[in-house]
């Protein structure tokens, strides 16, 4: 039989491969670089599914995600994942705190960790990496150097784990969306995503398309925007509702949507995580 070829935003010992691990433990793994590299093995048939970040609780939304669902992908998203965020300081064995003079992170890590690192090393130089497995691989090689990563990066690449637990928040959580050509099937207790675009701007506009959910009570778990990249101050709207895009009464609410919009995509419908 097959195994599923899973992509997933790499190297090894990210916390995308927590989430890809998390999803199917024994699928063929496949690190890429870059979130949109994920979403294009999935297109190409490189890979059956790809697991990218979403959300964060403290940073907010992957724009590089949503801007690849939005504007260059057809795929689907097909099921949320959340991953716990433990982060850790992590340095090449016997390197003591004070030997510490830069720290190297994916962008989002060193967000999420700032005050640790204001605190407890107010002088050392803070360095972005593609990733936080890849910014291990770059401290290890380094003398001085340091990284914040996952624990599991500390077994991979042989590090030792200086400070654990060193994220801003306890609460800190990513999550993960599953990409595939299609979606999930309706189980009762879903999740729909969209993206949509308003021609006119006039007050109530907005309002008017929201209306639409709050009319047949269906709950809003999130809303946002981003640029729409035609023309300063035209947005595009991202919306998690309740309910499966299948339901009659969720498919008439988006048709009557749709009508009002100059862009409306589905991202798909799928389970609601549930711990």
């Amino acid at each position: 039989m097959t195994r599923t070829r899973l992509a997933f935003l790499g190297p090894r010992g990210t916390y995308a491969e927590q989430a890809a691990l998390q999803h199917c433990a024994d699928c063929d793994l496949l690190p890429l670089p870059r979130i949109a590299a994920v979403a294009m093995a999935v297109d190409s048939g490189m890979a059956d599914e790809g697991v990218v970040p979403i959300e964060n609780s403290i940073e907010g939304s992957v724009t590089e995600t949503l801007d690849v669902l939005i504007h260059e992908s057809r795929l689907r998203i097909a099921r949320e994942l959340v991953v716990p965020i433990e982060h850790c300081l992590l340095v090449a064995p016997g390197t003591p705190a004070p030997d510490v003079q830069v720290i190297y992170s994916h962008p989002q890590a060193l967000a999420q960790c700032r005050r640790f690192m204001e605190r407890c090393f107010p002088n050392a130089r803070v360095e972005p990496a593609m990733s936080t497995a890849a910014a291990v691989e770059t401290a290890l090689a380094q003398p001085g150097a340091a990284a914040i990563g996952a624990r599991r990066a500390a077994e991979l690449y042989s590090a030792e784990v200086l400070a654990h637990g060193v994220q801003d928040s306890d609460t800190n959580e990513t999550r993960f969306v599953v990409l595939a050509p299609e979606d999930g099937p309706p189980t009762g207790h879903d999740k729909t995503s969209i993206a949509f675009s308003v021609a006119e701007d006039r007050p109530g506009v907005l309002v008017a398309v929201l209306q639409e959910f709050a009319g047949e009570q269906i709950n809003l778990t999130k809303i946002e925007s981003r640029p729409s990249r035609e023309q300063l101050g035209r947005y595009i709207f991202l919306v998690d509702c309740e309910g499966h895009r299948a339901d009659p009464l969720l498919a008439a609410v988006l048709e009557r949507v749709r009508a009002r919009c100059n862009f409306f995509k589905v991202f798909g419908s799928y389970p609601r995580y549930n711990g």
